[in-house]
């Protein structure tokens, strides 16, 4: 597995994530790569009102 992956653990209603994966399906997409398109949309959002993300690697 690539080393910039990382697993992690998300809880969340049941019915809630129900109707996600029915929109990912809608969308062609697993859940997973529907909640990875969320959070590039979200940082992308971010960098755009607040300037750069700096992390310390």
């Amino acid at each position: 597995m690539d080393d910039k992956l990382l697993r992690y653990t998300l809880r969340v209603d049941r019915l809630l994530f129900q109707k996600f994966r029915y929109i990912a399906d809608s969308e062609g997409r697993s859940a997973n790569k529907e909640i990875e398109q969320y959070l590039k949309r979200r940082v992308a959002e971010y960098k755009k009102e607040y300037g750069k993300i700096s992390l310390d690697e």
